[in-house]
């Protein structure tokens, strides 16, 4: 149907399209920050102290984690698109940001599958398998780290909460999964429009070595980002030892990454469990609430700024080359 629109009108509506993503992005931002009666950084301002929170060494350091987390993020997509098509580093950086800017404030972030395809004229359903691929093998680094950390959690801290519950849960998602995948007849099934046969056939494809550096750059990226909330308690003046905070940080991701939320909401789902988890270490809510707000500033807020500028750069006219 937009094919057939006159080319001023297809110039016009994608403008439309791209001014509300970038606008509907600012305003959540500017929202979550305005409408937080609970956040006040005034309180660890002090620029005249070199140990400030916001002091330059250590917004540079956090500025620099941040960058490193983003840039595993990249390879890992320009890792997994390979597999369709060969993309410069910087094709890989523009598609990630402006996907990340897209689904800032979609449900479930289901807005980055769709802008990722946008960029390919062909193979989009395969652009979308990837990035679930994605998605997943960072969902499964999460999982894995985060179920041990849970369980030496409530072990250590006596908590009267059943450790293996969210374990059998796990497993028995997996479980089914596994018998979706290898126990049933692979030609009768479909999957909103995605023949599950080519779906196995096409995850077979690809590579061990491509699925390999997937599984590490998730795992790098997930021990730059829980070290940089590990970070910002330090800085923040918790005096915890690593591997203690790591236990209670990988807790926080697991149950707030299973916790189901519309995207939008993610800071307050993030913010809820660690709120719970931290009281348990006795760490105060105002401290944890400041770094789970910059942490969001940080790694959403921050790219997502760079991403509008390639979401209003993004050319149209290949959305309507045939698939």
């Amino acid at each position: 149907m937009l094919g057939a629109l006159p080319h001023k009108t297809k110039q016009f509506f994608f403008l439309l399209i791209k001014l509300s993503i970038v606008f509907g992005a600012s305003y959540f931002i500017y929202n979550k920050l305005a409408n937080n009666p609970n956040l006040d950084f005034k309180v660890f301002i002090d620029f005249t102290s070199k140990n400030s929170v916001f002091s330059t060494k250590n917004i540079t350091f956090l500025v620099i984690l941040t960058i490193f987390n983003w840039f595993f993020e990249i390879l890992k997509w320009q890792n997994l698109v390979s597999v369709i098509k060969n993309i410069s580093f910087f094709e890989a950086l523009k598609q990630s940001l402006a996907s990340l800017t897209a689904s800032l404030f979609t449900p479930n972030r289901i807005g980055e599958y769709g802008a990722k395809a946008l960029y390919f004229s062909s193979s989009r359903k395969k652009v979308m398998l990837l990035n679930l691929i994605s998605n997943m093998s960072q969902m499964l680094i999460t999982t894995i780290l985060g179920g041990i950390g849970f369980i030496v959690f409530t072990s250590k801290y006596e908590i009267n909460i059943d450790s293996f519950k969210i374990l059998r849960i796990l497993v028995f998602g997996v479980m089914i999964i596994s018998f979706t995948v290898f126990g049933v007849r692979r030609n009768k099934i479909k999957i909103r429009g995605f023949d599950f046969s080519k779906i196995i056939d096409f995850i077979k494809s690809i590579s061990r070595i491509v699925i390999t550096k997937t599984f590490v750059f998730s795992l790098t990226r997930y021990l730059i980002f829980s070290f940089q909330f590990y970070y910002l308690l330090t800085i923040f003046g918790i005096d915890v030892y690593y591997i203690n905070a790591m236990i209670v940080i990988s807790s926080m991701y697991l149950l707030s990454s299973i916790i189901p939320s519309i995207f939008i909401f993610d800071v307050i789902v993030k913010g809820s469990v660690a709120l719970y988890l931290f009281n348990i270490v006795d760490v105060n809510d105002l401290t944890i609430l400041s770094i789970i707000t910059i942490m969001w500033l940080l790694n959403f807020v921050l790219p997502s700024i760079v991403g509008s500028a390639f979401v209003m750069s993004f050319n149209y006219k290949n959305t309507f080359k045939t698939n």
